[in-house]
């Protein structure tokens, strides 16, 4: 019996080169059937659609992330960081924050008081047509 777990994992090498050729022609059928077309791409051949793959998985990362999320990897020590200080360590933190931070009134002189439904009347309210 311990035997046959050792070589249990050959069992998946089947499952995974069925899963590169069928991930190899659904990208050749979404490339020949879409960009010629669209684009005026070339059609490409069904090994150009694997380099296709493998130049993606190289330059933008894995195909999918299999449970490690989406975080960042300095997030979860800033998080743990944040955690760990005091009420006052903190607040000081926040506001050396808010001054590093891009004011964005700068960039967009509008009052603040200034409320959006009060600058626009549609339709239906009683002071877009005055009679």
């Amino acid at each position: 019996m311990r035997h046959h777990s050792k070589f249990k994992f050959l069992y998946f090498i089947p499952l995974v080169l069925a899963g590169l050729v069928l991930i190899g022609f659904v990208t050749m059928f979404l490339w020949n059937a879409l960009l010629p077309v669209i684009f005026h791409f070339p059609v490409i051949t069904f090994w150009q659609a694997i380099g296709l793959l493998a130049l993606t998985r190289l330059l933008f990362g894995s195909f999918c992330h299999h449970g490690r999320g989406h975080h960042h990897p300095w997030g979860h020590d800033f998080h743990h960081k944040l955690e760990n200080m005091t009420p006052e360590e903190r607040e000081q933190f926040m506001k050396m924050r808010q001054t590093y931070r891009t004011s964005w009134e700068k960039y967009c002189p509008n009052k603040k008081e200034e409320n959006i439904t009060d600058t626009f009347k549609g339709p239906g309210s009683s002071d877009s047509v005055k009679e």
